[in-house]
This record gives structure tokens, sequence and C-alpha cells, in this order.
């Protein structure tokens, strides 16, 4: 997918921007997480936007639909979109397992069985887990 490259206070052209639903607790409570691991600070190449946030409506462009998100995004530098398991697997290294994880997932019943759970999750997310406490629109 074409994307404009993202100029938001970004710090350089080779940011990766993870979009997530800033409303959803367990959105909100894993992108704290990264950032206690060190993801999205200044010395990272991640940065995280708030899917309800105008940025995140302009640089998604045809991905964006009003609304809860079904899924988190994560737009490459190239401007490349990944959707789902899909745009938090270049952040697994910096997890505890993570190494083990991505190599699990070499295999194709692993991964079509962590895609099932992670749209089963993202299916249900607010029903398990809630909506945040102080929801996230700008980043």
């Amino acid at each position: 997918m074409e994307s404009k490259e993202p100029n938001d206070g970004q710090s350089s052209p080779q940011v990766r921007l993870l979009v997530y639903d800033g409303e959803c607790r367990l959105c909100v409570s894993t992108k704290q997480k990264l950032e206690e691991l060190g993801v999205g600070q200044a010395e990272s190449d991640v940065r995280f936007l708030a899917y309800q946030s105008e940025a995140a409506k302009r640089i998604l462009g045809p991905n964006y639909r009003a609304g809860r998100p079904d899924m988190a995004f994560l737009i490459q530098p190239s401007g490349e979109v990944l959707q789902g398991l899909e745009a938090f697997l270049p952040l697994a290294h910096n997890l505890r397992g993570g190494k083990l994880l991505l190599w699990c997932l070499r295999f194709s019943s692993a991964k079509r069985l962590a895609e099932w759970g992670y749209r089963r999750i993202a299916r249900h997310r607010y029903r398990w887990f809630g909506v945040a406490k102080f929801p996230s629109r700008q980043d």
C-alpha cells in the first residue's frame, strides 16, 4: 500500500509507527508494557499512535475506518502496512521468549493458531478486558 511518509513530529524517516486502539484496555496496557521494555522511547525506532487520532486517520488512508479498529497496524518506513499479528512480530524480539515465539511461528500450523488466537482476542477484547480508564486520543 502506498502511504504518506509519516512526518508528525517523528525523529527519523526510519521510524515505524504502531497504531493501536487507544480506547481498549488491553491495547493501552500492551503499549505501556512495550514502553517499559524500551519500545517507543527516544532510542527506539518505533513510535505509538492511537487509532482514534487524526494523524492515524491521515496516515492509514484507505485502511482507516470510523469506529473501533479490528486490529493493530505497524507502518514500516517504506510505507508498507502490517496488520494484526503481523504488526507485532517485528517487536517480538523485545519480549521475553520472543525469539522462541518467532522460531515457533516459522511452522505454518503454529502461525495459523497464533493468527486465530489474535483474531479471537481482538474480536472480544472489550468484553474480556474493558475500556481503557484514560483513553489515548492523541500521541
